[in-house]
Parts: structure tokens; C-alpha cells; sequence
């Protein structure tokens, strides 16, 4: 049998951000798209992010974060997933983030900063292009 595995998605709202219309229609376009999506609500700490990533066996968390904390909450995801020996869980991150940030992002193992304007389609077909269900 050779059918693959959706991609197992995890969306999640770290720290106190009460925003979450853009992770919701990203969450939504990626289940479109034959993804299987958890979205985890608002107020998510890193560790229970991470918890639900590895609970649900997830291939990419998707992290959307609008108050500006973006430097230490996404470092604090990307270093519990190394500590949980689940480094392998593809990072992506958006909303609104400065540009001259997203190089350190990416320093730091975030694989890809989508900012404002980014389309749903582009998510999309990154996480594709981009996430493995091996």
C-alpha cells in the first residue's frame, strides 16, 4: 500500500496574544488542503504546545504570534522540542513579525516566517513542499 499520510499539523497561540482570526484560517486552509489540523486555542504556554505536538503525533507545528514576544516564544518551542527529542517537528511561524527578525528565527531552527499579506494558498504549498511524513 502505498498511500501516504496526511500531514498532522498542530496551530497554536503562544503567550497572551487574545488574536487568533489569522491562525483560525490558516488552520482552516490547511485542513482544505487534506491536512490533519489541531488547533490548540488561545494562551498555549511552549510546553503545552509541545505536549500537544508530540501527543498527536504531529510533523509541523504552525505557531502565530501577534504581541511581539515572537524572539522567545518560538526559541522556547524549537528548544523543548530539542529537549524532548522531538526536534524533528517541522517549526513555521507567522503574524506580526519584523522583518531583521526573521534571519534570527531562522538561526534558531524556525523553518519558515510567513508576515502580513502572506496567502493561505502559500502556507499552503510551503508546508508541502516543506514537511515530511516520514
Amino acid at each position: 500500500m502505498s498511500s501516504t499520510a496526511p500531514v498532522r499539523v498542530v496551530v497554536a497561540k503562544p503567550g497572551l496574544d487574545g488574536h487568533d482570526r489569522g491562525a483560525k484560517v490558516v488552520a482552516r486552509a490547511l485542513r482544505d488542503a487534506g491536512m490533519e489540523v489541531v488547533y490548540t486555542g488561545l494562551h498555549q504556554t511552549p510546553e503545552q504546545i509541545v505536549e500537544a505536538a508530540i501527543a498527536e503525533d504531529a510533523d509541523v507545528i504552525g505557531l502565530s504570534v501577534l504581541s511581539g514576544a515572537h524572539m522567545t516564544l518560538f526559541a522556547k518551542v524549537v528548544e523543548l522540542l530539542k529537549q524532548r527529542d522531538a526536534d524533528d517537528i517541522v517549526v513555521f511561524g507567522g503574524g506580526i513579525i519584523p522583518e531583521g527578525d526573521i534571519p534570527e528565527l531562522e538561526k534558531i531552527g524556525v523553518a519558515k516566517v510567513f508576515t502580513p499579506g502572506a496567502t493561505t494558498a502559500s502556507i499552503v504549498e510551503w508546508v508541502r513542499a516543506n514537511v515530511s511524513t516520514d
